[in-house]
């Protein structure tokens, strides 16, 4: 069994990533979850978040939206909404995008069907600014 699978992450504008990994790690609407070569196959929904990974030293990190993960033993496909590496975060929109998101959620009861939206941006802000926080790449 091979020791790495590939790892695409796909939004409807583009294909942000494509690149053979070790390992996974996605957040998952039922909590965060992690993948390695060989996973057993499963489509799952997944949450705005950070997804990370690793291929040897090297450990990424992209700000996804929320959307769907396929996984087979030999590659896993991430089909989000939105996905921005650092680079191209700019961290006072994130940071004023995630004041609004929570200003917006006061006061509105979480069965209410406008919480789940704002709650997706607030994730997502909050997952930009730690992706550009923390820097998409750490160790070489």
């Amino acid at each position: 069994m091979a020791d790495t699978f590939v790892l695409e992450i796909v939004t409807p504008a583009r294909r942000l990533f494509s690149k053979e990994v070790d390992e996974m790690t996605a957040p998952g609407a039922l909590g965060e979850f992690g993948v390695l070569a060989g996973h057993t196959p499963v489509i799952t929904t997944l949450t705005a978040g950070v997804l990370t990974y690793k291929k040897g030293a090297e450990l990424g990190r992209i700000a996804i939206g929320k959307g769907y993960a396929e996984i087979t033993h030999t590659k896993t496909t991430i089909l989000v909404e939105n996905a921005e590496h650092d680079t191209e975060i700019d961290l006072s929109i994130a940071k004023d995008a995630l004041v609004k998101a929570e200003e917006a959620m006061k006061g509105i009861d979480p069965d209410d069907p406008a919480y789940g939206p704002l709650l997706d941006s607030f994730e997502l802000a909050e997952a930009r600014i730690l992706v550009k926080e923390k820097g998409g790449k750490a160790g070489h």
